[in-house]
């Protein structure tokens, strides 16, 4: 009878040390909200009368440029949404509207014959005449 040998293809490899993990960088927020808009989103919320989780924001197919922005009260997180929270709120961005929102500023104005939410976008290529919709 023979005696086994052993071949270099045979033996076990030296374990090599495992990479550490990537750390990996903070992502930015998909937009910012001025503390102005924070304390009228706080007042819409306290005003509602029931118990409310916070406001969702969306992109919808709307108006003469064909995309508008809606705000609405929102009870829970759905499974995408992106969350902001900002001046004591919770604002659900909508995981569909996420890439039409990347870099924008929520803004609250008061003037003398209107009031509103003002979404500052860098991302939008033009406006309608009303101002209620844009286009990207």
């Amino acid at each position: 009878m023979s005696t086994p040998t052993t071949t270099d293809a045979t033996k076990p490899a030296a374990a090599t040390p495992a990479a550490p993990p990537r750390v990996r960088r903070p992502r930015p927020q998909v937009m910012s909200v001025t503390p102005l808009a924070a304390e009228r989103v706080k007042a819409l919320i306290e005003g509602r009368g029931k118990p409310t989780a916070g406001i969702r924001i969306g992109v919808r197919s709307k108006g003469c440029s064909g995309l508008s922005y809606t705000l609405e009260f929102a009870d829970k997180q759905e499974p995408l949404d992106e969350v902001i929270e900002t001046g004591g709120v919770k604002l659900w961005i909508d995981a569909k509207a996420s890439l039409f929102l990347i870099g924008t500023e929520m803004d609250y104005e008061e003037e003398k014959l209107k009031s509103g939410f003002v979404f500052k976008n860098p991302n939008e290529k033009g406006r309608c005449g009303c101002g209620e919709s844009f286009h990207v």
